[in-house]
């Protein structure tokens, strides 16, 4: 947590940090008081601001992510499933150190995982319970890897980067339309009934999603309207570029799924193509859309130009669909079957 001022509270075996940001730039964006074990690190910052940086075992900060991400009421399968791509995920950030930078000689944000969705969900204890360390001793020092062959030399092992997602609105996305041009042989694009909020996830919805979560009830299928005055405005204010009056969107490609990566914007003093899905999901929107699957509907009404997204999932889409590996453990899926659904050609080892 960065802020102009960190305001926290020593207790006796914990701290608590207060009016935390969460939701970052997204649709649930708010500030929360939470609570915190392990020990506390006030740092300052070359600008003036504060970081307040958590030390904790790594064990114990999983109990935390799987209960942020998902509620620790969820179905058994789906901890221990998120325990192990959590713990995979964690293992590479801390190898790669994403946070760590040189700004004006001095190492700033010199910490392994930030605690918002740019990396995981870390809320503390309150929203823990005895499932979550339930989930995360069952499954001790197990994370996914992959084994490829080393040209002829033997093979190589790498643990997987685990991304994930909330709900991907019926088939998962490939590493590229998200991130770098390159291919991750495990992270492929697989169907996934699951999610469907018209089949078993009715019955699940209050046990799996967070408080908050559970405020967005269009995750699977969505639309969102504009005026032309609207879209236009907002693109100004989240790209800083004018495109004067907002006149067509072009999906110029998409990924595995239909999400689009590459998105054609065409105004009346510009044009200009952008990508990938988080570009788009963030110009399109006053906070964040969903995702980037989405159709264009166009239409006009009294000489006025009105914009009709019509979409589904909520997130990226790559990896595992958190809710619909939660319905999935729901019908008795083991942790081990989930995995192997979302991440293709992955093996479980334990990491000492």
């Amino acid at each position: 947590m960065t802020a102009p001022k960190i305001e926290f509270e020593r207790r006796e075996n914990t701290f608590l940090l207060r009016n935390v940001r969460i939701g970052i730039g997204f649709h649930w964006d708010r500030y929360e008081d939470q609570e915190f074990a392990g020990t506390l690190e006030i740092r300052r910052n070359p600008d003036g601001t504060e970081t307040a940086i958590n030390t904790i075992d790594l064990e114990d900060y999983l109990c935390s992510v799987i209960s942020s991400e998902m509620s620790a009421d969820s179905p058994m399968e789906l901890l221990k499933a998120h325990a192990v791509i959590s713990r995979s995920w964690a293992m590479r950030a801390i190898a790669q150190r994403p946070h760590e930078q040189m700004v004006n000689g001095q190492m700033v944000n010199d910490f392994d995982v930030c605690a918002d969705d740019h990396c995981q969900r870390y809320e503390g204890l309150r929203r823990q319970n005895e499932r979550a360390v339930m989930a995360v001793r069952a499954t001790a020092g197990q994370v996914l890897v992959y084994v490829q062959s080393d040209k002829g030399q033997g093979t190589k092992e790498e643990i997987c980067d685990c991304r994930y997602h909330k709900c991907c609105g019926g088939r998962t996305e490939i590493w590229r339309t998200c991130w770098e041009d390159r291919d991750v042989p495990y992270i492929q694009s697989v169907e996934c009934d699951w999610c469907n909020p018209n089949g078993k996830w009715k019955m699940e919805n209050g046990k799996c999603l967070n408080d908050y979560d559970q405020e967005t009830t269009d995750f699977h299928d969505w639309q969102v309207r504009y005026t032309q005055e609207e879209l236009s405005d907002i693109i100004r204010r989240k790209s800083g570029i004018d495109f004067g009056d907002i006149i067509d969107l072009v999906p110029v490609h998409r990924g595995a799924s239909g999400r689009i990566d590459l998105l054609k914007i065409v105004g009346t003093k510009r044009t200009e193509t952008i990508g990938k899905e988080l570009k788009i999901r963030q110009w399109l929107s006053p906070t964040c859309l969903y995702s980037s699957w989405f159709d264009v509907e166009k239409n006009s009404q009294l000489s006025t130009l009105n914009f009709k997204l019509i979409g589904r999932g909520w997130g990226h889409g790559a990896g595992l669909c958190q809710i619909g590996a939660a319905v999935m453990a729901a019908e008795g899926k083991t942790y081990e079957e989930i995995l192997s659904h979302y991440y293709r050609n992955t093996q479980l080892k334990i990491e000492n």
